[in-house]
């Protein structure tokens, strides 16, 4: 494994461990395949998520960003990660 590779690994296993805890669900539940809706979490979860999300890795998400069209959790912690670290190559 890269670096690179690596390091992405590490931003989404940190990302899930924020959802995990801000979203109060147990860290087994959380996989690939798993729908916002079978987590149980409501819209009020998902803006302390992202808020959570923009301290740990100081970057600004907007709450309309590609977020919204993320079917499972794997789509949203792609997006999630896509956008932090386009947010840091623009710095």
């Amino acid at each position: 494994m890269t670096s690179e590779q690596n390091d992405q690994q590490t931003m989404v296993n940190d990302i899930l461990d924020v959802i995990a805890t801000e979203g109060m669900i147990s860290r087994e539940k959380l996989q690939d395949d798993a729908t916002i809706e079978s987590l149980g979490l409501k819209s009020i979860d998902i803006v302390m998520i992202l808020t959570a999300i923009e301290e740990k890795f100081d970057v600004y998400i907007p709450m309309d960003g590609s977020f919204q069209e993320a079917k499972d959790l794997k789509g949203l912690v792609e997006a999630i990660s896509a956008h932090i670290l386009k947010e840091k190559t623009d710095k």
